[in-house]
């Protein structure tokens, strides 16, 4: 038995060990903005130095960590191993694939929400008695993480030429395991459910919490008209295709503050009848559409002043990339035998940099990247480094990952896995803090191709069709914001079974 859990050990090897870090890897700070921290950590009272505590802890913590890995892998495999018809069994693999995909959107749309309602929670409640919930849904948010990261891994490798079938018997671990612990996470929010209706009490607190979501209102409403000036203004900037990942989103704000108007008066008729029940449905649903027009709205600005910044920091990195390659010119002995090549594909960016800065209108992210690939092949041919070159990285990568993640989050009753698997793994290489240029500019990539799958399936999506839930339902069907599985109602913090308690008084 000891030498078939030894040798299990070796096999998954490759899985264990990144994700052995998934607790302690998981921000300080709830993930999707919801702003609120968790305790620091105490350290010891007797004397005693980390340090000297460091290898007997990890010598007995991983020990620990790998046997209790094995032990949690056969338990959840017990538990996933089973037929339709209930008797033992194996699940067929692409069911296996159908589950994990599904199970990692419902469970990323349950954080993204614990988030959000958490944030709101969080603004009227003490400190302490959001703490468990803040606990809870950083737990589910590690769990998730690493669930996205053996998503990641399985898609890599079929890119690759491996299918899940070559690889069937990997590929089912892996699969099993996403499932298990997207279950898990979904478990614990939905224990954490009833008590946090507990301490936001929105049943017993509806007149207030509706004032306050009716002056969140009027801020983000007044907003709006300036978002739409800011786009107008971004077109005439910049080259036409700069403002495209903004273009709609005023427009679609205004379609979320619709919704909103409906639905607090909804909660403001409901709620001076004395009916908490359903008031606290109806504002649960304008917080959401409330929530995403604020995120539609602050995107464009944070578009306009990305741009500003990068074609402010344009001039600086092209000359610093460009003393780099002159350096390497002088001196072509001191560097590889790929130089000279690297040093003909260097100029011919750095040229087509000049030219576009030089013909009008342009876009200063994607010029910045042309500079950074630049700066990148140089050092890889060994023509030298461009000094803060990973800052000059940074800042196109972080605003593909915030329009990333602002696009979906706004449209996520539409997207699908592939796109959130994407977003989670770039996520992951910047939120390291320690990301190595390589890294940023693979985020970067990762974050493009996330925000084109994901508008990929908005498109295959279509418009949905307006139920239940008054004007502008539609887009909120499409933003997730109304539950699109039969039960209608709005999404609250909790797991897969309590997100949409609230859907019977939604009426």
């Amino acid at each position: 038995m000891t030498h078939a859990v030894l040798g299990g050990l070796v096999a998954v090897g490759w899985l264990v060990l990144p994700l052995a870090r998934a607790g302690a890897d998981a921000p300080a700070t709830v993930a999707r903005g919801a702003g609120v921290t968790a305790p620091p950590v105490a350290a010891p009272q007797d004397g005693t130095t980390t340090g000297d505590l460091v290898p007997p802890l990890v010598a007995v913590g991983a020990a620990g960590a790998l046997a209790a890995y094995a032990y949690t892998r056969r338990r959840r495999r017990a538990a996933t191993r089973t037929t339709p018809g209930g008797g033992p069994g194996v699940v067929p693999l692409h069911e296996l694939d159908r589950q994990a995909r599904q199970l990692l959107v419902e469970i990323d749309d349950c954080v993204r929400v614990g988030a959000e309602e958490l944030g709101l929670a969080a603004d009227r409640s003490a400190g302490d008695a959001v703490e468990p919930f803040v606990y809870d849904l950083r737990q589910a948010e590690a769990e998730l993480a690493a669930a996205f990261r053996l998503r990641q891994r399985l898609d890599e490798a079929e890119a690759s030429g491996v299918t899940l079938a070559e690889g069937e018997d990997d590929s089912r671990e892996v699969l099993e395991e996403i499932i298990a612990r997207c279950q898990d996470a979904g478990r614990r929010l939905d224990a954490a459910a009833p008590g946090f209706d507990q301490i936001r009490a929105l049943e017993r607190n509806a007149a207030a919490a509706v004032e306050s979501a009716e002056s969140r209102f009027r801020e983000v409403a007044a907003r709006t008209p300036a978002a739409e000036a800011t786009i107008a203004d971004l077109h005439k900037r910049y080259a036409p295709a700069t403002s495209l990942p903004v273009v709609g989103d005023a427009g679609q704000a205004k379609d979320r503050l619709v919704f909103t108007t409906f639905h607090l008066n909804q909660a403001r008729w409901y709620a001076d009848r004395g009916d908490g029940a359903k008031a606290a449905a109806h504002l649960r649903a304008a917080e959401g559409a409330l929530g995403q027009a604020a995120d539609l709205v602050n995107g464009v600005d944070r578009l306009a002043g990305e741009l500003a910044s990068a074609a402010a920091e344009l001039p600086v990195a092209l000359a610093a990339v460009e003393a780099v390659r002159d350096a390497a010119r002088r001196h072509p002995a001191n560097g590889s035998a790929g130089l000279v090549g690297q040093l003909g594909h260097t100029e011919a960016l750095l040229s087509g940099v000049r030219h576009v800065t030089a013909a009008g209108p342009y876009d200063p992210l994607d010029a910045l990247r042309r500079v950074v690939e630049a700066a990148a092949g140089l050092a890889r041919a060994g023509g030298g480094d461009v000094p803060d070159g990973r800052a000059y990285a940074l800042l196109p990568a972080r605003s593909a990952l915030a329009g990333a993640s602002c696009f979906i989050g706004t449209h996520r009753g539409a997207v699908d896995s592939e796109a959130r698997t994407r977003l989670a793994e770039a996520e992951r290489l910047l939120g390291s803090g320690s990301a190595t240029l390589s890294e940023v500019r693979r985020a970067d990539d990762l974050a493009r191709e996330a925000r084109r799958l994901a508008e990929r399936d908005v498109r295959a999506y279509g418009n949905p069709a307006a139920g239940r839930g008054g004007a502008g339902a539609g887009g909120a069907v499409l933003g997730g914001i109304l539950l699109s599985d039969g039960e209608g109602g709005p999404m609250s913090y909790g797991g897969p079974h309590t997100r949409g308690r609230r859907a019977a008084f939604f009426t």
